[in-house]
C-alpha cells in the first residue's frame, strides 16, 4: 500500500464488507492495516509522507474545482461581454443611474484567521481555477510551508485583494460608462457608476485583540492611503503623462508615506509619539484630506477629452469616489460590555446603577441631548484605558488628520439592548464624529436573534436615534452566522437572521424612517459551517439575505444596500488574480440580476404550520448537541491540535494536564469549531436535525421543500454537506481511545514485538472516556442521519449525476468523500504512530510535576508541541557522545551503556514530531476538499 491508488482499491474492497456487518468501519480498518506495516517496516514516515503529498495534491486541485464551479467562466472578455449583455437597452437613464450608482454590494475583506494556503498553494489554486479541468492542473510543485502569519502579513494580503478588485471594478465602470456614452451622449457624464464598495477591518478590529494597538491601526490607514494615492496617481499618468495634479498625487502619497513610517512600531515613550502625532497634525502642502475638488477637476476635465481618456478619466474619478483616500472603507469593532463599561465611567462611576434600567436610558437621553463636542489630540489617545473610548478617539484622529471624507463603520459585537447603540452614538457625538461614523449592532447570538426585532423597535423609538440615522442616510445593521450557526445550527441561524431582517423592514416603516437606506451587513464566513452557500454566487448572496427578506424592504419602500464579507486568505482567494477578482464581481452581478423584480410566491412561508416547526424542531436538536456532554467532549477531545495556525490571534491554550477534558465549547471560537467538525468527519451543525425534524410528517415536509425556491435552497445545502459527511470517520476517533483495540492488538502473535506498548496503551486508556464518547456521538448521528437520508431521497434532485436511493448523494462527492477517508486513515495510522513511539520512551525522572504518563496524554490530545518541548528536556542532546571523538584506538568501555540520548531522540522523539507535521498537513488537504478552512 505505497500508493494512492493501491489505497484506494483497499479501501473500496473494505468498504464492500459493510454488506456483511453494518458495525464493520472500512475508514478504521484502512488505518489499522498502515498502522501495522509502518510499526512493522514495511512502510516508512517517508512513504507516508509521498501518500501525504500526493494526497494533498488532490486537496488543491479539488479547491481549485470548487472555486472555478463558483466563478466560472474566467476569461475576461467573456465576463465582459456577460456584463454588456445585462444592460437593457429598455431602460431610461434615470433608471440606468438609479441602478448602478448605488452599490450592489458592499464587500468587506475581514481579518479572520483562514489563512489556510501558503501564498505559493494560493497562487496555485488561483491559476487553476482558471484551467478549463482544475483537476488536471499542475498544483502539487509548490512550496507548502509560507511565512509566519502575522498581523502585517494579513494587511499586506487584503490589500492586494482589495487592489485587485478596485482593478476589475474600474473595468466595469468602463463598460458602463462606455455603455452610457452609446446610449445617452449628451448626458453620459452626469453617471456616477459605483456597483462595488470595499472595507476592511484589517488592523482595526481590536475586540478581544491585545496585539493591535491604536498606533498600528493609524500607521496601517497611513500606509493605505500612500498606496491608494500611488495608484492614482499611475492611473493618471496613463491618460496624460504630465497631467498638473500628478505632483498633487505624488506629494500626498511621500507625505502619507512618511508619516506611516513614523508610526509603524510606535511605542508608548512620549517624546517620540509627540513627534510623530506633531508632523501629522501639523499643516504641510502635501497632506491632503479630501479627494473633494481633485475628483471635480478630473470630472470637468472628462467633458472636454475624447475618446479612450475621457473614459479613463471618468473611471478614476468613480474610483476615488469610491475609496477616498485608502484602499476602501473601515471598519472599527468594540464589544459591547467595553462599550458600556466605558460609558459606566461617565454615568455611574460608582457602579451602582444597572446600565439595562430605565433610569440608564433615561440618563442616556440627557447625556444625547446636552453633549458638547470636545477637541482630542494624540496625547489623549495614548493615555486613554478604556478599549471602546480608545478606539472613538482613533477614529476622530483619523477622520480629522488622514481621510475627512471616507466615514468609518463602529460595529459593536454581542449587542443586546438599545443602550448600547446608544453609549457609541455618545461617544461619536462626544468627538463631533457623528456625521461620518455609522454604528453598527451585530446580531449573532441566539438572544439577540430572539430578541433583536424587539431592541430594534425600542432602538428606532429613540428620537436622538432616529436623527442620527437621517443624519447619516443610512441605518446599518451586522448579522452573524458563525456563532449564531455555532450555537443555533446554521440553518435555524440563517431563519432567525431571515426573520430579523424582515422585521427591520417594518421597525423602519413604523418610525417613518422610508427616506434612509437600510446597510444590512451578512457576516457570513467561507464554509457551509459559517453561512457560505457552496451552491453558487445566487445562493451565496440569498442565503444570508433571502428573496424574502430583499422582498419586505421593497414593500416598505427602504432601499437596501447588501454587505457581505469575503473572510480571512480562504475569502482572498476570490480576488487572488485580476482575472477572478473580475469573475468575481461579474458573478454578483449576475446573481443581483437575477434578484430583481418581484420574486415569486413561496410556500415556505404560507406553510408556517409546517416550517417553523421544521426551524424549531432543528433548533432544539442542534441547543441538546450544544448542551450534551457527550458532543463538547468529543469536539474537544484533541483541544486544537489537528488545526494548523490560520491566523495572527493567538489561540489561548490551557497550561494543566487535564484542560482538554473539561474544555468548554465557548472556549472555542467558531472558526476552529467548524474545522474540528470537518476534522472529525461531520458537519454537525450544519446537517444535524434536519432528519429527526421531519418526524412523522416527512413526506410532508420533502413536498414543501421540493416546491418552495428557499426550500430547495436549504436541500442544496443540506446535500453539499451530507456529501462530505462521514459516520464512519467519527467512530474511528473512539477507536484510537478503545483499551479493547490496544489489547486486543498484539493477540494474534503478529506484532509481538509491540505486545508491552500496546498494553501499557491498553491499561492507560482503561480510565479514559472518550472511546465511549465517539461511539455515543455516532449513535445519534446515525439514527438523524438515516431520517434525513429518507427525506432527501424524497425531495426532488435536479443537479449532477446520482446513484439510485442514495438520499442525494452524488457521484463526484462520493470520490472526494473516500479521498477524505484516505488521508483519516493515513491520520490515524500516524497517531498510532505518535503515542507507540510515545509509551516506548524509556522512564525518566519525574521533573516539575511531568511524568511519562502526563506526555502520553499531551499526545492523545494532540498537545505536541508541549509533550516534545517535555520530552527533549527529559532527554537533552547535551553532552557529547563516544562516536563523537574520532580517534584511531579501539575500546570496548563502556560495556553496559545504556541508549543514549541522540539515539532516543532519533527513535521516539523525532518521529512523533515528523508524524505530526504530517497530520497537520491532511488537515489542510481535509479542508480543501470542504472549500475553507472552518
Amino acid at each position: 500500500m505505497d500508493t494512492v491508488d493501491t489505497l484506494r482499491n483497499r479501501l473500496q474492497e473494505l468498504h464492500a464488507r459493510t454488506a456483511e456487518t453494518p458495525l464493520f468501519n472500512p475508514v478504521f480498518q484502512l488505518s489499522h492495516d498502515l498502522s501495522r506495516k509502518l510499526e512493522s517496516g514495511a512502510l516508512d514516515l517517508a512513504a507516508m509522507e509521498s501518500l501525504v503529498a500526493a494526497l494533498e495534491c488532490e486537496g488543491l486541485q479539488a479547491r481549485a474545482a470548487k472555486l472555478r464551479g463558483l466563478i466560472a467562466p474566467t476569461d475576461v472578455s467573456e465576463n465582459l461581454a456577460r456584463l454588456s449583455a445585462l444592460l437593457n437597452e429598455e431602460d431610461g437613464f434615470s433608471e440606468f443611474r438609479k441602478r448602478w450608482e448605488r452599490p450592489l454590494l458592499h464587500a468587506v475583506f475581514t481579518a479572520h484567521p483562514t489563512f489556510l494556503l501558503s501564498p505559493a498553494e494560493s497562487d496555485a489554486v488561483a491559476e487553476a481555477a482558471l484551467a478549463e479541468d482544475p483537476m488536471a492542473a499542475t498544483v502539487c510543485q509548490v512550496p507548502g510551508t509560507g511565512p509566519k502569519v502575522t498581523l502585517d502579513y494579513e494587511h499586506a494580503e487584503v490589500l492586494a485583494a482589495i487592489e485587485r478588485g478596485g482593478a476589475a471594478r474600474d473595468r466595469i465602470n468602463a463598460a458602463l460608462l462606455r455603455h452610457a456614452r452609446t446610449r445617452w451622449p449628451g448626458r453620459w457624464l452626469d453617471f456616477k457608476p459605483l456597483p462595488f464598495r470595499f472595507a476592511s477591518w484589517v488592523g482595526y478590529d481590536m475586540d478581544g485583540r491585545t496585539d493591535i494597538s491604536w498606533s498600528t491601526s493609524v500607521a496601517y490607514r497611513l500606509q493605505e492611503k500612500a498606496r491608494r494615492l500611488e495608484g492614482y496617481a499611475a492611473q493618471l499618468a496613463a491618460v496624460v503623462p504630465d497631467h498638473t495634479l500628478l505632483a498633487t498625487l505624488n506629494g500626498a502619497a511621500a507625505h502619507a508615506a512618511e508619516m506611516a513610517a513614523l508610526f509603524t512600531g510606535l511605542g508608548a515613550e512620549p517624546e517620540a509619539l509627540a513627534a510623530a502625532a506633531n508632523a501629522l497634525t501639523a499643516e504641510h502642502p502635501d497632506k491632503l484630506l479630501s479627494l473633494a475638488p481633485i475628483i471635480a477637476a478630473l470630472e470637468a476635465e472628462a467633458k472636454s477629452a475624447e475618446g479612450d481618456a475621457a473614459i479613463a478619466l471618468a473611471v478614476l474619478a468613480g474610483a476615488m469616489r469610491a475609496d477616498g483616500l485608502g484602499m476602501g472603507w473601515i471598519h472599527f469593532r468594540v464589544n459591547a460590555s467595553q462599550l458600556l463599561n466605558a460609558l459606566r465611567r461617565r454615568i455611574d462611576p460608582e457602579g451602582t446603577m444597572d446600565l439595562a434600567s430605565k433610569s440608564a436610558l433615561s440618563k442616556l437621553r440627557e447625556l444625547l441631548a446636552e453633549v458638547k463636542p470636545l477637541r482630542a489630540n494624540f496625547a489623549a489617545l495614548a493615555i486613554e484605558t478604556s478599549t471602546a473610548m480608545r478606539q472613538f478617539l482613533v477614529m476622530a484622529q483619523i477622520l480629522h488628520h488622514v481621510d475627512a471624507d471616507a466615514p468609518i463603520r463602529m460595529l459593536i459585537a454581542e449587542c443586546e439592548q438599545p443602550q448600547t447603540v446608544l453609549a457609541a452614538l455618545y461617544f461619536a457625538r462626544l468627538l463631533g464624529i457623528e456625521g461620518k461614523v455609522d454604528v453598527s449592532p451585530l446580531f449573532e447570538t441566539e438572544a439577540a436573534l430572539e430578541h433583536g426585532g424587539r431592541f430594534l423597535e425600542a432602538l428606532l423609538a429613540e428620537e436622538s436615534y432616529r436623527e442620527y440615522v437621517r443624519l447619516r442616510g443610512r441605518l446599518s445593521i451586522q448579522t452573524g452566522f458563525s456563532d449564531a450557526g455555532r450555537f443555533m445550527g446554521q440553518i435555524p441561524a440563517a431563519l432567525a437572521i431571515e426573520r430579523l431582517q424582515g422585521r427591520l423592514a417594518a421597525a423602519m416603516k413604523a418610525a417613518g424612517l422610508t427616506d434612509v437606506a437600510a446597510l444590512v451587513f451578512n457576516t457570513h464566513g467561507e464554509s457551509m459551517g459559517r453561512g457560505a452557500h457552496p451552491s453558487g454566487f445566487e445562493d451565496r448572496l440569498t442565503w444570508p439575505l433571502s428573496r424574502w427578506a430583499r422582498g419586505r424592504f421593497a414593500k416598505a419602500e427602504i432601499v437596501l444596500e447588501p454587505e457581505a464579507s469575503f473572510q480571512g486568505g480562504d475569502g482572498y482567494l476570490f480576488f487572488r488574480s485580476d482575472e477572478l477578482a473580475l469573475a468575481t464581481l461579474t458573478r454578483i452581478i449576475e446573481a443581483e440580476e437575477a434578484l430583481r423584480g418581484e420574486a415569486e410566491p413561496d410556500p415556505f412561508y404560507d406553510r408556517t404550520d409546517l416550517s417553523l416547526d421544521f426551524y424549531r424542531a432543528i433548533r432544539r436538536v442542534q441547543r441538546e448537541q450544544l448542551e450534551s456532554v457527550t458532543y463538547a467532549r468529543a469536539v474537544t477531545a484533541f483541544g486544537l491540535g489537528m488545526l494548523k495556525t490560520t491566523g495572527s490571534r493567538v489561540s489561548r491554550r490551557q497550561s494543566d494536564i487535564a484542560s482538554d477534558r473539561t474544555m468548554s465549547l465557548r472556549q472555542i471560537r467558531a472558526i476552529p469549531h467548524n474545522a474540528i467538525l470537518q476534522q472529525i468527519g461531520y458537519p454537525v451543525n450544519v446537517i444535524a436535525g434536519a432528519g429527526i425534524a421531519a418526524g412523522e410528517e416527512t413526506e410532508a415536509v420533502a413536498e414543501l421543500l421540493g416546491r418552495s425556491a428557499r426550500g430547495r435552497q436549504l436541500v442544496r445545502l443540506l446535500r453539499a454537506a451530507n456529501g462530505l459527511a462521514s459516520i464512519k470517520t467519527v467512530a474511528c476517533f473512539g477507536e484510537l481511545f478503545n483499551s479493547a483495540y490496544w489489547a486486543s492488538r498484539p493477540y494474534r502473535g503478529t506484532e509481538t514485538a509491540l505486545e508491552d506498548p500496546c498494553l501499557a496503551m491498553a491499561e492507560y486508556l482503561t480510565k479514559d472516556d472518550r472511546a465511549g464518547v465517539f461511539r455515543r456521538l455516532a449513535s445519534r448521528l446515525r439514527v438523524d442521519w438515516m431520517k434525513l437520508h429518507r427525506l432527501l431521497g424524497m425531495v426532488p434532485q435536479g443537479d449532477g449525476p446520482r446513484t439510485p436511493d442514495d438520499g442525494g448523494r452524488n457521484r463526484s462527492q462520493d470520490e472526494q468523500r473516500r479521498t477524505i477517508a484516505l488521508l483519516q486513515s493515513l491520520r490515524l495510522a500516524l497517531l498510532m504512530h505518535m503515542v507507540l513511539r510515545a509509551v516506548q520512551v524509556p522512564p525518566f525522572s519525574r521533573s516539575n510535576d511531568v511524568s511519562r504518563e502526563d506526555v502520553l496524554e499531551m499526545l492523545l490530545s494532540l498537545r505536541v508541541d508541549e509533550a516534545l518541548a517535555q520530552l527533549r528536556r527529559a532527554y537533552p542532546v547535551v553532552e557529547p557522545e563516544i562516536e563523537d571523538f574520532p580517534v584511531n584506538e579501539p575500546t570496548d568501555y563502556p560495556d553496559n551503556r545504556a541508549e543514549g540520548y541522540g539515539a532516543i531522540r532519533t527513535r521516539f522523539i523525532d518521529p512523533i514530531e515528523r508524524a505530526h507535521a504530517l497530520n497537520l498537513r491532511i488537515s489542510a488537504a481535509i479542508a480543501n476538499h470542504f472549500g475553507a478552512h472552518g
